[in-house]
């Protein structure tokens, strides 16, 4: 993922709410969100590359979900794990998130630079290999892209500010105005961009919060909403492929 915006513990029907885009090369090969074959608690896209995940969901609403670290300046090392291997192993194993992200850190140099969230019924942890951690996540609406939790990049700024929009509105519209703001494709002005090294034209490029370029592109728009009694709906919208809608009851 690229973008994932997400409110934890602040809406009265759904503790929950996950809103993401998935960027990645077209040319990279990936299978849409589906019951694993040989995980059948995992519901999750696939990257059949790296044989990972960029976000996910288990049967008992544990989901998770990871972004990478826009670094131009860091050489990427190519024998490097996929990052996609953080969010299947959680969602294939049986760790609670604050276990998993603990025992990840002990070694997450291993990893090209990334960011993990990690949730279950007890709350959502955050772990990045360019910072200390991992960290709870307090209740509210965060905003996560290819820098650090929170970091106030115009797109997680105005994903934020709609998050919070949308969550006091009815909630019976609540996936749709969702994956509306998922669908931006307006730039931020270039006096406030960041400034990460790629130069102004690709800042302005990767600003927006669905990116649309000739090769490289949001690729998967997704929405989890997980209720409090208990309902789970994943729900993705992918740029070449029809939507995809799971429901169901956490065991």
């Amino acid at each position: 993922m690229c973008l994932v915006l997400f409110a934890a513990d602040t809406h009265s029907a759904y503790p929950l709410v996950v809103a993401a885009n998935r960027d990645e090369r077209f040319d990279r090969p990936a299978a849409p969100a589906a019951w694993w074959s040989d995980a059948p608690r995992v519901l999750a896209g696939r990257d059949l590359q790296g044989r990972g995940t960029w976000m996910g969901v288990t049967r008992d609403g544990r989901w998770a979900a990871v972004t990478n670290v826009r670094e131009p300046s860091v050489p990427q090392r190519p024998d490097a794990p996929s990052r996609g291997d953080l969010v299947a192993g959680f969602l294939r194993g049986g760790e609670d998130a604050r276990t998993y992200t603990a025992r990840v850190a002990t070694r997450a140099a291993e990893w090209n630079g990334f960011n993990l969230l990690a949730g279950d019924a007890r709350g959502v942890w955050w772990l990045s290999n360019r910072a200390p951690g991992p960290v709870r996540v307090e209740p509210g609406v965060h905003g996560l892209s290819n820098a650090l939790l929170d970091t106030p990049w115009p797109k997680v700024e105005r994903g934020r500010e709609d998050l919070a929009r949308i969550l006091a509105g009815p909630a019976d519209e609540m996936e749709e105005a969702l994956f509306r703001t998922l669908a931006l494709r307006d730039p931020a002005p270039d006096a406030h961009l960041p400034d990460t090294g790629v130069g102004v034209e690709w800042e302005r490029a990767l600003s927006s919060l669905f990116i649309a370029l000739p090769h490289y592109g949001t690729r998967a728009s997704t929405v989890l909403l997980v209720g409090r009694d208990g309902r789970v709906r994943f729900t993705e919208r992918t740029v070449r492929g029809p939507e995809a809608r799971y429901e169901f009851s956490t065991d």
